[in-house]
């Protein structure tokens, strides 16, 4: 049986950008996006999205096609990728999908705990109310309503606290009481080509602190700028993207130049590390390979079911 779909993960810095682009290459394929934050219009440079020549290569699909206003989300994320296989399929296209989010291959293949909507009063009235509390407060304050999600978050971790406070608010529930039931993702059940490329750690550090160098070299710092410009609330995701509060602490005047860029690659370092985590407790199923082992794998596995 052919497969559905090729799905390429792995940590930042890790080449799969370049394997899903030869292998739509070599399949007709169409490389769709599978990144958090490389959904965002605002931020091509600093979240290392296909390049220009590289997206001319072969069909890319949702990379900046998200206003950094927008809070974006895996629900949405979803959504979209339903209509594109779709397309894709009619098509006859493989889809190659890549990315570092392993939410997003979660929420594809296993599916999503479908959670209420917060209303956008409850959410402004929430942060209004967060903006000047620090995080650790945040967190006994969810111990107060919802002991069952503050045990399973870190008190430093404000994004996944604030969600947890702002469903809670809108609800009356615990978010743990919403995440037992899911509706089935778009690709559960199909025949899936599932990859892991994993390189050595070292290297990966290595490469993580090159290639700041040379997105700032490439103009981050007046994307960073740019964004900055526009006043956006700091809790959206697009404002979080690795790198960005370091410069715009740096544009700011709080830190030097390479205080921003060593926090640059300090914040992607320990992302990484988290990524290679997830995969190991999150991505049951998948073949964790070597970056130079791993388009010979995939061409195996291709040829031998098409």
């Amino acid at each position: 049986m052919a497969y559905r779909a090729v799905l390429i993960a792995g940590p930042t810095a890790s080449g799969k950008s370049a394997l899903a682009i030869e292998i739509a290459r070599r399949f007709g394929g169409t490389v769709v996006n599978a990144d958090s934050m490389q959904v965002y219009a605002d931020l091509r440079i600093i979240t290392a999205r296909p390049t220009i020549e590289e997206e001319a290569m072969v069909p890319h699909r949702l990379y900046g096609h998200v206003d950094g206003a927008v809070n974006h989300s895996a629900m949405r994320y979803v959504a979209d990728v339903s209509a594109i296989l779709g397309e894709l399929e009619r098509n006859g296209s493989l889809p190659v999908l890549v990315g570092g989010t392993g939410l997003y291959f979660k929420a594809l293949t296993e599916g999503l705990s479908e959670i209420p909507p917060v209303p956008e009063a409850v959410r402004s009235a929430f942060r209004a109310h967060a903006e000047a509390r620090e995080t650790a407060a945040l967190h006994i304050e969810l111990q107060g309503c919802d002991p069952a999600m503050a045990e399973r978050l870190r008190p430093s971790d404000r994004m996944r606290i604030m969600r947890a406070l702002e469903v809670f608010a809108a609800t009356g529930r615990s978010l743990a009481s919403f995440q037992g039931a899911r509706k089935p993702g778009p690709l559960d059940g199909g025949a899936l080509l599932r990859l892991f490329v994993s390189p050595e750690r070292d290297l990966v550090r290595a490469r993580i602190d090159r290639r700041f160098e040379q997105m700032m070299g490439e103009g981050a710092l007046d994307e960073v700028a740019a964004l900055r410009a526009r006043g956006l609330d700091p809790l959206l995701p697009v404002m979080r993207a690795h790198g960005v509060p370091g410069l715009i602490a740096y544009l700011d005047g709080a830190l030097s130049l390479d205080e921003a860029i060593a926090r640059g690659q300090a914040d992607t370092r320990a992302y990484a590390k988290r990524q290679v985590t997830w995969f190991r407790h999150q991505m049951a199923g998948w073949h964790a390979v070597a970056p130079e082992a791993a388009l010979g794998l995939a061409l195996r596995e291709l040829e031998n079911t098409a």
